[in-house]
């Protein structure tokens, strides 16, 4: 069951993209998952510009990549969120920020979504990975004490804001893949079944999974698989590790990424405690024929260090594949 695998551009924004393709490439990447962020992909652009779309294509042509995804994790993420803050200011462009007023701002990252599909279809791409937001991740403290009317509340805001987002991928024949995380309306087993059910299971909204934000929250990465096996519309490989030793806290402590007195920080896929070979065999098992797309995030490893690397560490996962013929079959007599 081979696979192809590919380098999430997000961390590497900061590059322009033929710099990107260039790196990737010459790693032996057999293409990339680009970030609609920096000068990687514009959503805008794609949809006005003419020749932009061609010109991205031989791009990655002349570096022999393959795109199977385009990425919009950071206006996704104010689709929903409240409060909407300088923190969002930070991540979004003017042109989504507009004014700052918040109301203003999750319409127009809504609009932006909805485009971002329709600059997918485009591209030739089928699947957007990304964030959904949520209007009360901030409650997950648990104090002041949060009733149940405001929960199913914030359940309806993302139905009521991303269900127009989704008519649109609809449309265009193509699918969201959101990326299960803490700060999003699903962040874990049961928060992914109650928005599952707040948009009635439908088929433009799956799931993206990656394993490292299930390690620190003592979740199975495994299971989650085995679980929503049908809807696993893209894999994203980071890893995480946790330092959990009686004074490092599960929250992080405000401390930056590589801080040593965090109790979990990511790391370099191999580095962490992401249960790999057993992740990829339920990966086997479900059929999953997708891209591997490596997400590289360490604080305490140099990039152009661990691009390589977790590249050699993902082929030597992806190299587990389902026998042709049972292990026991050369016991018959027959």
């Amino acid at each position: 069951m081979a696979r192809d695998v590919t380098l999430f551009t997000g961390q590497w924004a900061d590059l322009p993209f033929e710099k990107m393709c260039e790196l990737a490439s010459g790693w032996g990447y057999d293409g990339l998952e680009i970030a609609c962020w920096g000068d990687h992909f514009e959503v805008d652009r794609a949809l006005n510009e003419p020749g932009y779309i061609e010109g991205r294509h031989a791009i990655l042509k002349k570096y022999n990549l393959k795109v199977f995804a385009i990425s919009n994790h950071l206006v996704g993420q104010a689709v929903c969120d409240h409060p909407i803050d300088e923190r969002h200011k930070g991540i979004l462009s003017p042109r989504i920020w507009g004014d700052g007023d918040p109301e203003g701002v999750r319409k127009r990252a809504a609009e932006e979504m909805k485009d971002t599909a329709r600059a997918a279809a485009k591209f030739g791409v089928k699947t957007v990975v990304g964030f959904t937001g949520s209007s009360i991740w901030h409650t997950v403290a648990m104090f002041p004490p949060a009733p149940a009317s405001m929960i199913e509340a914030g359940y309806k805001d993302f139905a009521d804001r991303w269900n127009p987002i989704l008519d649109v991928f609809d449309e265009v024949g193509v699918r969201f893949a959101h990326e299960v995380h803490p700060s999003e309306i699903a962040y874990d087993y049961w928060t992914t079944k109650a928005t599952l059910d707040a948009i009635g299971h439908r088929k433009a909204f799956g799931l993206n999974w990656d394993p490292s934000h299930f390690m620190w929250q003592d979740l199975d990465p495994v299971s989650f698989i085995l679980e929503f096996a049908d809807i696993i519309y893209h894999v994203d490989c980071k890893d995480a590790k946790r330092n959990l030793n009686g004074r490092n806290g599960r929250l992080g402590s405000h401390l930056p990424w590589g801080n040593p007195y965090r109790g979990w920080d990511f790391v370099s896929v191999g580095h962490g405690d992401v249960p790999w070979e057993q992740c990829f065999r339920a990966l086997n098992a479900i059929k999953y024929d997708g891209p591997i797309s490596i997400e590289w995030e360490d604080a305490g490893m140099d990039r152009l260090v661990g691009g390589p690397e977790s590249l050699a560490f993902i082929r030597k996962m992806t190299q587990i594949v389902p026998s042709d013929a049972s292990f026991d079959a050369a016991f018959s007599s027959n």
